[in-house]
């Protein structure tokens, strides 16, 4: 089965930027290597043997007919072939190399997977992001992603929300066809649930604050749910990675935490780049519409408390009229001139390049993620 094509198309551009920037070979190939993987996870002319793995034996109404099972994927498949950054994969690979190694220098007593074994692991992380963000551009309303309308747009409400729900539950069929011990596979099974009830206790606080327009949460509630939302799949990339490369739970759970941390940073970056120069395949100050009480907000709320009134109306008239409001503008203006998307792009930095350097046995780790952070922010 061939790897998911590498998108030609100037929506596509953050993942042909990263895919440009990689200078390394080792990264690139790693790469390579990922869209393979992730391709033969989720065989879009799907087999026998991936179907059985998928949903055990099925009816013959529904095996010779594969209209049904092409209309359950066909979402992802178009999401996941838009391309994407991959970092979190990556992520996962390079922390696997990192715990290898230490493996084997420390003499310890442990059995890393091969690197086969660890590359077919990688749709834990990936599968649950693409599934993340067809439900995420639902309960925001979202009208593009990656420069194409997003998959409620194209497929319904109904078709998106039970496909991307449906990948939840695929990404762990892994863990059954990789070879693994029933004590590796129950780990991972424990590790990969409860990082997805974070991700949704994260999901929840940030639709609160969406529904909720006049209630604004403190610093500390953001980043606590950036950390959920956002932060839990850094985190599980690189727990996934250690135990695959030989490390201990704990062991693991100790970096998990300090990834966790540069998902934050990342997230704040992007909270950034949305109100600057717009995220790739989104329009700028589209957060605005959504009234996302980004960092942004909350450092300007803090330091002008008499304009949360005035950012709260300016927010529900981008909510009402749409993208080409002139709200967005004004309200991004006011932001401007408090300084505060400044001050919370050099809080991002500073936690994406402060926790990267405890990555520091892996120096591809620090150049993946250096590759990610736009040089005018870092």
């Amino acid at each position: 089965m061939p790897m998911f094509p590498l998108p030609a198309c100037s929506h596509c551009e953050n993942m042909i930027l990263l895919y440009n920037r990689i200078m390394n070979p080792k990264l690139s190939t790693l790469l390579e290597k990922i869209e393979q993987a992730l391709s033969e996870a989720i065989l879009y002319d799907y087999d026998a043997k991936w179907q059985t793995a998928s949903f055990g034996e099925l009816p013959d109404a529904i095996t010779q007919n594969k209209t049904f099972i092409t209309k359950l994927i066909e979402p992802n498949i178009d999401l996941i072939k838009l391309g994407g950054k991959r970092w979190r994969p990556l992520f996962l690979m390079l922390c696997y190399q990192m715990a290898k190694k230490q493996v084997q220098e420390q003499g310890l007593e442990a059995s890393p997977l091969s690197e086969k074994a660890a590359l077919s692991l990688t749709p834990l992380v990936e599968f649950v992001h693409t599934a993340s963000l067809i439900h995420d551009d639902i309960e925001d309303s979202a009208d593009l992603r990656r420069g194409k309308p997003a998959a409620h747009i194209t497929y319904g409400i109904d078709h998106a929300l039970n496909s991307a729900s449906w990948l939840y539950f695929e990404a762990p069929v892994c863990l059954e066809t990789a070879k693994l011990t029933d004590t590796q596979k129950l780990a991972f099974y424990k590790l990969y649930t409860n990082e997805l009830r974070r991700l949704h206790l994260g999901q929840a606080m940030d639709i609160y604050w969406h529904k909720e327009k006049a209630v604004y949460p403190t610093t500390q509630e953001y980043l606590a749910m950036v950390q959920n939302k956002t932060g839990t799949l850094a985190s599980l990339a690189a727990q996934v990675g250690f135990m695959a490369g030989g490390a201990t739970q704990k062991e693991a759970a100790k970096y998990g935490k300090i990834a966790a941390q540069i998902g934050v940073g990342f997230q704040i970056i992007d909270d950034v780049i949305n109100l600057t120069k717009g995220n790739p395949g989104k329009k700028r100050g589209d957060d605005i519409v959504e009234g996302k009480k980004s960092l942004p907000v909350l450092l300007h709320i803090q330091q002008f408390p008499q304009d949360k009134a005035k950012i709260s109306k300016l927010m529900a008239q981008a909510a009402k009229e749409g993208i080409n409001s002139p709200a967005v503008e004004k309200c991004i203006e006011l932001l401007q001139k408090s300084n505060c998307i400044q001050q919370a792009a050099e809080q991002g930095a500073l936690l994406i390049h402060k926790n990267c350097a405890k990555f520091a046995e892996n120096p591809l780790i620090t150049e993946l993620f250096d590759l990610m952070v736009p040089k005018e922010l870092s």
